[in-house]
C-alpha cells in the first residue's frame, strides 16, 4: 500500500482545542480517518519548528490520500500537507525511465 507523509500546523484554534482535548485523541482521529479510506495510520508524532505535527499513513491511492487531505483542511483547524511517498525501488524504476525533456531555454 501507498505510504503518505501528512504534515499539520495548528492554528491558534486548533492548538487550543488540541489542548483542551490532549494529543492522544488527535492519535485516534488519525486512525479513525486512515480506517474510513481502508488505510492505517503507522505513526503519528508532534513536533516545534516549521510544522507541529508529522505522520505516516499507509492509504490505497492518491485519492484516498487527497479525500484525506481534503477533510484535514476542511476541518479548519489546521493546514495539512500530504506527500506521496516512494520506496527505494520505485526511485530505482524512476532513474530507469527517460522521460523527453527540455528545460527553459535549452
Amino acid at each position: 500500500m501507498p505510504k503518505y507523509l501528512a504534515k499539520a500546523c495548528f492554528t491558534k484554534d486548533g492548538l487550543a482545542a488540541l489542548r483542551a482535548a490532549g494529543g492522544a485523541e488527535r492519535l485516534q482521529a488519525g486512525n479513525a480517518l486512515a480506517a474510513s479510506l481502508g488505510g492505517t495510520l503507522e505513526c503519528y508524532y508532534f513536533a516545534f519548528g516549521d510544522y507541529d505535527a508529522y505522520a505516516i499513513l499507509d492509504l490505497p491511492g492518491d485519492e484516498a490520500a487527497a479525500a484525506a487531505s481534503i477533510a484535514a483542511n476542511l476541518g479548519g483547524a489546521s493546514k495539512v500537507t500530504v506527500t506521496k511517498l516512494l520506496t527505494a525501488d520505485q526511485l530505482d524504476e524512476a532513474f530507469k525511465l527517460t522521460p523527453d525533456y527540455r528545460p527553459p531555454g535549452g
